[in-house]
């Protein structure tokens, strides 16, 4: 028997759940669970479970499923309230229970099963328990002392963040979750209500901290508390009264550890990782931590390797889940920006917020909602949001697709070849509305590798309009777009997969940069901080290459301003140290970028548009913020740029992005609302579904594929089959008609 004496530190639900569930795998085991509180204290009010884990309750114990589901609340609407309108949206199934009634159902289990339960009684120290059991479960929540006094083994990141909230309740029940938005003179706040009993219902107040403090709720008592959120929401409330239960302002903290076990002792639930209460997956996860850590036990002879297959299964969920709560959090922490979209799309932008629901599964859950969200908007009848068309100056582009730059590393002297005919016509003919080339480069020594691609000498220009005329030709209504770039610090080396980043063994060429600062200190060269008259004279190849690429037949042209190149390296405070016009505050940052793209856009056709790709974050300390990104996308917005195609990061080898579905696309719907300028989304877009979600959401205009379009040439053209849509935002090429129909899968008879 593995661990036949545990103790367990804290009697929250996923502390008692794994005490019940080692007790009944085993009832020779000595389980002990410590709670400082009395057996009827609790904090908060209801508690949200998803099907799926009450379906993994009911395997793990029957007996506790079955008592849950007695007594639980169940509904499937979501009411979204905001400017007057009351919008609603079905099939979501949700279950919730009040908290003290399920930690009564618990303490009940416990009992049974013969679990010892020590209530109003601190736990001794998880290194003192250690000694004396065989596995110490430390469940002693956000604040964990266990967590804290062995931070050097675990090794926890706490993220405080930006809003205010207060669980109260309200003594009637809603019949579906309830998001309601409140504009006060104050500012934005924000309600999440559901109900937990035939009788009651939580009320979840939130808001920005300054508007906590601009409403003066810093220096209510619980009374005025009570109060003044009554008279915010109003409208829910019809006059009736809201409580508290010892409730406190807090502020949401994301937890994150590095280990989460220690010799015999293990981090369970909100002491291990926390989950942002507008995705209700507290409590979800706690108790499916328990359930995990328990099989393994029984599994595995040694606890050491137990405790390790544990985290090994529930790691990638619980920081999947995590990442989905960051987007649902960050959401309303930027209500601001997304409060003026119309109400069916304001509405439609909500449920998606954490990507996990998409425009696809909302539809399978209510499809009037969809229709009606999808009307508003402007989409025809049966049109998928992704086939729809965009124009950009003279260009209309028949659908939101964009095949994104992606190096190939395959030109010789910086010649295209039959691999960018191949590689890019075969794209174009796809279905995409837009395919971009990889970054093409402005001089020799622009270039990343000796295999990176130009347009600085007349075969070059020769080569390109192969390419351009096979897409015009063969993928007619396609269009084909130039990125004009320059490698700025990270030139002169290898190609990417003969080591990323890593300088040529031999025959290395001088670099230039803002400042003499190398991209890798120690690896990569040191380049040369350019003089002013080198500024000028790399403006002139910028616009040489721009009027080589209009006569090559490009129908726009895109400057590249990110991930650390040249025009990136202006850009960012960590690359740029200038102490001339050229550096310093932002606004002298942006000069020279600004200067290269008036430039361009001189001598670029007046009818065909120019994007600029930027860096919107360097995902480092002291660099680019999202603000910065704001005030950069206005400025090339200003001088002409039809669309800022925003992407994140590599301007730093140090950097820190936090990655995740669609990670970069809340930089663009930031951009697009504050700056006012048409954007592309890029970053971790995968499927169809993700770019009808982005699209219908107004987070984007245009969103840009990578890696999909190398894994599938015909990605957009599969998309529409996929999706039963054969209209005017699609073409098939007439030779590929026959096989505009899905293949079956199996043989039939």
């Amino acid at each position: 028997m593995t661990a036949a004496r545990v103790a367990v530190i804290g009697g929250g639900p996923g502390g008692l759940y794994a005490a019940a569930l080692l007790k009944r795998h085993d009832r020779r085991r000595d389980v002990t669970v410590w709670e400082r509180n009395a057996p009827d204290d609790t904090f908060g009010f209801g508690v949200v479970l998803s099907d799926e884990t009450l379906g993994g309750l009911e395997t793990a114990d029957p007996a506790v499923s079955a008592a849950i589901g007695e007594e639980a609340v169940r509904w499937d609407d979501i009411e979204v309230v905001h400017r007057g309108s009351r919008l609603v949206s079905g099939g979501h199934a949700f279950a919730a229970l009040g908290r003290h009634r399920l930690l009564e159902l618990l303490h009940e289990r416990c009992r049974t099963l013969g679990v010892t339960l020590r209530f109003r009684t601190e736990a001794p120290p998880a290194a003192e328990l250690a000694r004396s059991h065989d596995l110490v479960i430390a469940a002693d929540g956000v604040h964990s002392r266990t967590r804290r006094s062995h931070r050097d083994v675990f090794r926890p990141t706490l993220t405080p963040h930006r809003c205010r909230y207060i669980w109260l309740a309200a003594g009637f029940a809603l019949d579906a979750f309830r998001f309601e938005i409140a504009e006060t003179e104050h500012g934005i706040m924000q309600l999440h209500a559901y109900p937990f009993s035939p009788r009651a219902s939580t009320v979840i107040v939130e808001m920005r901290e300054e508007v906590w403090r601009r409403a003066g709720l810093d220096r209510c008592d619980e009374e005025e508390t009570l109060r003044s959120c009554g008279k915010h929401f109003s409208g829910l409330l019809d006059g009736r009264p809201l409580r508290t239960n010892r409730s406190a302002w807090t502020v949401f903290c994301t937890v994150v550890n590095e280990r989460w076990s220690h010799g015999r002792t293990v981090l369970l639930g909100d002491a291990a990782h926390t989950a942002h209460f507008s995705i209700g997956s507290g409590t979800k996860l706690a108790v499916e931590d328990a359930v995990a850590l328990v099989r393994h036990l029984d599994r595995t002879p040694a606890v050491p390797e137990a405790l390790a297959a544990y985290e090994a299964e529930r790691r990638p969920v619980v920081e999947s889940t995590q990442r989905a709560a960051r987007a649902s959090l960050e959401w309303f922490e930027d209500l601001a920006h997304h409060v003026g979209r119309p109400p069916h799309r304001f509405a439609f932008d909500l449920l998606t917020r954490s990507r996990r629901v998409t425009h696809d599964n909302l539809r399978l859950r209510d499809a009037g909602f969809v229709t009606a969200v999808e009307k508003e908007a402007g989409i025809p009848a049966g049109t998928p949001p992704m086939f729809t068309p965009f124009r950009l100056r003279g260009l209309t582009l028949r659908n939101r697709v964009v095949v994104s730059p992606m190096d190939m590393y395959s030109a010789v002297d910086g010649t295209p070849g039959d691999f960018h005919l191949v590689h890019l016509g075969a794209r174009a003919l796809g279905g995409p509305g837009l395919v971009m080339t990889e970054m093409v480069c402005v001089s020799a020594h622009g270039r990343i590798t000796p295999a990176c691609a130009g347009l600085y000498a007349p075969e070059h220009e020769r080569a390109w309009r192969r390419v351009t005329d096979f897409v015009h030709q063969q993928a007619p209504g396609t269009a084909i777009g130039v990125q004009l770039g320059h490698s700025g610090r990270k030139g002169s080396t290898r190609r990417m997969w003969e080591g990323i980043d890593q300088p040529l063994p031999e025959g290395n060429w001088p670099l230039v940069a803002a400042s003499a600062l190398p991209y890798r200190p120690g690896v990569s060269q040191t380049p040369h901080a350019l003089t002013p008259g080198e500024l000028v004279d790399l403006r002139e190849q910028f616009a040489r290459s721009a009027q080589a690429a209009a006569r090559a037949g490009f129908d726009l042209l895109e400057l590249h301003c990110a991930h650390g190149y040249l025009l990136s390296g202006f850009l960012s405070p960590l690359t740029n140290h200038r102490d001339d016009a050229y550096g310093g505050d932002l606004p002298r940052r942006l000069a020279f970028p600004l200067e290269v793209f008036d430039a361009v856009r001189a001598v670029w056709p007046a009818e065909r548009p120019m994007t600029v790709r930027i860096s919107a974050t360097d995902w480092a300390e002291g660099g680019t913020t999202a603000e910065d990104a704001v005030t950069v996308a206005r400025a090339f917005a200003d001088h002409g740029a039809d669309a800022v195609d925003v992407s994140t990061g590599q301007v730093v080898p140090d950097e820190r992005p936090a990655y995740g579905r669609s990670y970069q696309t809340p930089f663009a719907d930031r951009i697009r609302q504050e700056a006012g300028v048409p954007v592309i989304a890029v970053g971790a877009i995968s499927s169809w579904d993700d770019v009808n979600s982005l699209i219908l959401a107004g987070r984007t205009d245009l969103c840009a594929l990578g890696r999909p379009h190398l894994y599938d040439p015909n990605w957009t053209l599969h998309a529409a089959a996929e999706q039963e849509y054969s209209g005017p935002g699609v073409h098939w090429p007439v030779q590929y008609r026959a096989g505009s129909r899905k293949p079956p899968t199996g043989r039939k008879a």
